[in-house]
């Protein structure tokens, strides 16, 4: 099982062993391989701009065309999101950094990817290829990537105006184990009562389960927070 992006790389490994199932993935954004299938010939298939930009070619040349009819056997694609945790991925636990289309092929294999449990007692072989990112995208991928991953989280909260009101919320944050990024709070946009200011937090935590936590324990100790998902 070979999950790939190039439709070069279809050609080589079917002609070395034909018995190898080849599955390409594109961007969901710029899925101009599946509009080409559809329509039975080169479309522009683009819809919105992609982190995967090695990947953002519109409309898929006719020889790539007809190369991938032959030689890849079935096709998907992934979203934004998924092509943020999969970069996320390769650098927290690979210690690689890899573009957005050379991250594309991991991102159909993670969980809530299209292809995610599908290949079970098989050998897999994803590949990883680019790494050619300028440093100031990484570092808005990365901050995507721990979005998506609910790991950097916003939320609003109703603290009392008074001195030692934000102090309070943050000491709470501090207890329940989140790091907090970034603060600011808001008064005029506060309809109900006047001693009271709306709190914009973004906080990094752990994950899911510990985002829904800090959320929850807010809530309990009189609180009013609401995600800002």
């Amino acid at each position: 099982m070979l999950i790939i992006q190039h439709t070069g790389v279809s050609l080589a490994i079917k002609t070395i062993k034909p018995s190898v199932q080849v599955i390409g993935v594109e961007p969901v954004n710029v899925a101009s391989y599946a509009a080409a299938l559809a329509a039975g010939k080169p479309v522009n298939g683009f819809k919105e701009s992609t982190i995967a930009d090695g990947l953002a070619v519109p409309i898929v040349g006719p020889t790539s065309f007809e190369v991938a009819r032959h030689y890849v056997d079935s096709t998907c694609s992934v979203s934004e999101k998924l092509i943020s945790i999969a970069m996320l991925r390769l650098i927290e636990t690979e210690k690689l950094v890899v573009e957005g289309g050379g991250a594309t092929a991991l991102a159909a294999i993670l969980p809530t990817g299209p292809l995610f449990g599908a290949f079970k007692g098989k050998k897999v072989c994803v590949l990883l290829c680019g790494g050619n990112i300028d440093t100031s995208v990484l570092g808005r991928v990365i901050d995507r990537g721990l979005a998506a991953d609910q790991r950097l989280v916003r939320f609003s909260s109703t603290v009392s105006d008074r001195p030692g009101g934000i102090a309070g919320l943050a000491k709470h944050l501090a207890e329940l184990g989140a790091s907090i990024k970034d603060i600011h709070h808001e008064r005029a946009w506060l309809y109900s009562r006047i001693d009271q200011v709306v709190v914009k937090c973004v906080i990094e935590t752990t994950g899911a389960e510990h985002t829904d936590h800090i959320i929850k324990t807010l809530k309990e100790k009189g609180y009013p927070t609401e995600r800002d998902d």
